[in-house]
């Protein structure tokens, strides 16, 4: 393969993935131009033309998506490979596509970051703050950390901790409402309701406790959100009771702007995990980052904080 061919597939999985001439000419350390050019010369050589451009939007065209489809993985995985020869057989080197939720990145991972660059210089996490379930393959991420995305063979996942989803509200709305004793008494409380970005459902306040007692509470609507951040800032305003992920909720508990409610009750979420592809040969930046976030976790305590009740 020639080194202009091998330019052009560089540029073209680089744009594919990140769905703009100009996001890819960052990741490559070229000009919006260049990239652009190097697209219209491959395209030129091709015969077909493989994204349709606008002002607003870059999306692949049927050609496009084909061509990206067969070329994207094996094409990573050689990068990988020549990286590794370049830097050092087995030396973790290169970018690394990361994808986590917007709080538990930025409070408890982003943290862990300091030691993993000093102990790696060559790996550069490149952090994506998402709430959605991202499709790794699809998406062309190295890793993902969140939880409940579906597993297949091209997965992996190790799992860092088990989640309680706990009922909080702030100091001020406890202080006007009367502290609720039992979950039948929540219909007489203003709620904070979350909608499933994958469903687009309004999830049910399924709780249990530790004597295996389980019921359904009903809640009186006040709002309907799609985020836990946005959850934990409506109900530290005291717009009513919220049922949260706990690690979306501790930083604001820890701050005194939200107490826990019912104590005694909870839901249960799928397990947070780190995800990443089943490859044969896994490149070293993925199997160091992956190791390292484990160590660091449980280092942390934050497994136990995170499924405390």
């Amino acid at each position: 393969m020639s080194n202009e061919l091998r330019s052009y597939l560089d540029v073209f999985v680089a744009a594919a993935s990140e769905g703009s001439f100009s996001a890819a000419a960052r990741r490559l350390g070229l000009t919006p131009a260049a990239v652009s050019k190097s697209v219209a010369q491959f395209e030129e050589r091709l015969g077909v033309r493989l994204f349709q451009r606008s002002t607003r939007r870059l999306a692949l065209t049927a050609d496009g998506e084909r061509l990206y489809a067969q070329v994207r993985l094996p094409w990573t995985e050689i990068g990988d490979a020549l990286t590794d020869l370049r830097q050092g057989a087995g030396k973790p080197a290169g970018t690394l596509k990361v994808a986590l939720a917007h709080t538990v990145g930025r409070e408890y991972f982003v943290p862990m970051m300091d030691g993993f660059v000093r102990r790696y210089p060559d790996v550069v996490p490149d952090l994506y703050f998402d709430n959605r379930q991202v499709d790794l393959i699809a998406d062309g991420f190295d890793v993902a950390i969140g939880g409940g995305i579906e597993l297949t063979d091209a997965l992996v996942a190790r799992e860092l901790a088990r989640l309680r989803v706990v009922l909080v509200a702030s100091p001020a709305y406890l202080k006007a409402h009367p502290m609720p004793k039992h979950p039948q008494v929540l219909s007489r409380h203003r709620g904070l309701l979350r909608r499933s970005l994958s469903s687009g459902r309004v999830a049910s306040w399924a709780l249990k406790n530790k004597s295996g007692q389980e019921v359904i509470a009903n809640v009186r609507p006040v709002m309907v959100l799609d985020d836990p951040e946005a959850m934990a800032r409506a109900a530290a305003s005291g717009m009513g009771i919220a049922l949260m992920p706990l690690p979306h909720a501790l930083p604001s508990i820890e701050r005194g702007e939200l107490v826990r409610v019912l104590t005694e009750w909870y839901a249960e979420a799928p397990p947070l995990s780190i995800y990443y592809t089943s490859r044969k040969q896994l490149p070293a930046k993925v199997r160091v980052f992956v190791d390292h976030v484990v160590e660091e976790f449980r280092a942390r305590g934050h497994a136990a904080r995170f499924g405390k009740t």
